[in-house]
């Protein structure tokens, strides 16, 4: 009897130690921010104002080497969200489709939606609401009803492009919520209340389009810069010995550049100052979601994630956009906070966009697809100077390159090659490829980049 009596209370403690030691899964919130590149003051910029996004950083983890697959937005989406490499055919342009070219991949919010989570999205998560819907939400996605080229001013669309798009940017005295970014965080607000309501754990995607062109933003976002004292990018010229193969798209000449002409510093101040105005209004609805869910009392048990799709040039080397393989294009903002992690960390680990699939399902306690290429960095959320990538592939088009601590490199299709030094050379301005002091380190980067595209090949789904 004395026997059964411990025995019985030895497995009430079991159940009781158990019980203590498990804890509820924690909730994830994915704010995925258009065109966004790293110029914020949590990376060291002194100009662009994103209070709430640097408020975020210091209570999480900045990723200051991190980088998407494909420097345009359907592309880089359905990469991170399947967690699936690039190739020549796969995850090509701005209407790829995870549902096109990896159909049965199982998308990150699938793996959570599967597990018990409720998931919704609403704005821009993958490039469009109906990709893998069905298997990755728990509800259609939510929109904002509005499109990204809608003006609030008859002005903006007197000038009309050939496109038949109106100005590239629109200055007016406006509500948040009167362009469809505004739309968007109140949908999202709306949902982290019935969520808390509901008690379950949830994956929720909040999708701005700003900075994205047109730079439409509220005229108090635009009052926060002064035009006049915005510098201008430092190098309004192509890389010395730049192969021919270098280039990117003119997006901004689909819309009407009305007064301006593109080859003017005035011009480059417009769009410089429209870019900024349209960060901090993303910012700032950004920073309306995450202070709801602070106040809902969420915060201490949800992982937060602000991620941009792709890099942007801002005048560099005479580009405007992205569309290329060039370090402004490639290189992103990653911002993690995890609660009960260190708060205030950067990380300077090289970091892949589809390293944060497994991240997160590492951090639920969720078996990874076996379809992920991506490694999980939850062990640089602990020790910021682990090391989860000696190299990061990234490709665009006819180009193929490799990011490492030190340099990146490109392969064309055609055969030429560009590579740069980081280190003696940040802003890329001299191609070194044919220089015969790094045929060492040359080779070695070709040996690289072959086995990051056969890798990529190898992706099973």
């Amino acid at each position: 009897m004395k026997k059964m009596i411990k025995w019985i209370a030895a497995a009430a403690w079991i159940v009781q130690t158990a019980a203590a030691n498990e804890s509820p899964r924690p909730n994830v919130l994915f704010i995925a921010i258009d065109d966004l590149r790293p110029e914020l003051g949590c990376y060291g910029d002194s100009i662009v104002k994103s209070p709430n996004i640097d408020k975020l950083a210091s209570q999480g983890m900045v990723f200051d080497r991190a980088y998407c697959q494909v420097a345009v937005c359907g592309a880089s989406r359905a990469s991170m969200m399947t967690g699936i490499l690039p190739t020549k055919t796969r995850f090509v342009n701005h209407l790829a489709q995870a549902d096109t070219d990896t159909p049965n991949a199982v998308t990150m919010a699938q793996v959570f939606k599967e597990a018990g989570y409720t998931t919704m999205a609403n704005g821009k998560i993958f490039h469009t609401s109906t990709d893998t819907a069905a298997r990755s939400w728990s509800r259609p996605v939510i929109g904002s009803g509005i499109t990204h080229t809608t003006s609030l001013h008859p002005a903006t669309t007197n000038s009309v492009s050939k496109r038949g798009f109106g100005l590239f940017y629109e200055c007016v005295e406006a509500a948040d919520n009167a362009y469809g970014d505004g739309k968007v965080a109140e949908q999202t607000i709306s949902d982290l209340r019935k969520l808390k309501e509901s008690g379950k754990p949830f994956f929720l995607g909040c999708g701005f389009i700003r900075p994205h062109l047109p730079f439409y933003a509220p005229k108090k976002y635009w009052d926060l810069y002064d035009e006049a004292a915005i510098p201008l990018a430092p190098n309004p010229y192509r890389p010395k010995d730049a192969p021919k193969s270098l280039r990117t798209i003119k997006e901004y000449k689909s819309y009407a550049l009305g007064d301006f002409d593109d080859s003017t510093t005035a011009f480059q101040r417009k769009m410089r100052h429209g870019y900024f105005a349209s960060t901090s209004y993303a910012d700032k609805l950004a920073g309306d979601v995450l202070n709801e869910l602070e106040k809902l009392g969420l915060a201490d048990h949800t992982i937060v994630v602000i991620w941009g799709d792709h890099g942007w040039q801002l005048g560099e080397h005479t580009f405007w956009g992205k569309h290329n393989t060039t370090h402004n294009s490639m290189r992103i903002p990653l911002i993690v906070k995890v609660p009960g992690k260190a708060a205030g960390t950067k990380t300077e680990a090289l970091t892949a966009a589809v390293d944060i699939f497994p991240t997160l399902c590492e951090l639920a306690g969720l078996n990874i697809p076996d379809s992920v290429q991506g490694k999980s960095f939850a062990a640089v959320l602990n020790k910021p100077d682990t090391k989860i990538n000696e190299v990061v592939y990234n490709r665009f088009k006819s180009a193929d390159a490799v990011i490492t601590d030190r340099f990146t490199y490109t392969l064309f299709e055609n055969g030429e090659e560009m590579l740069y030094d980081l280190k003696k050379d940040p802003q890329e301005n001299r191609n070194i490829a044919g220089n015969p002091e790094y045929s060492k380190t040359l080779k070695t980067l070709r040996k690289q980049l072959k086995e990051q595209m056969t890798a990529a090949q190898t992706a099973v789904f």
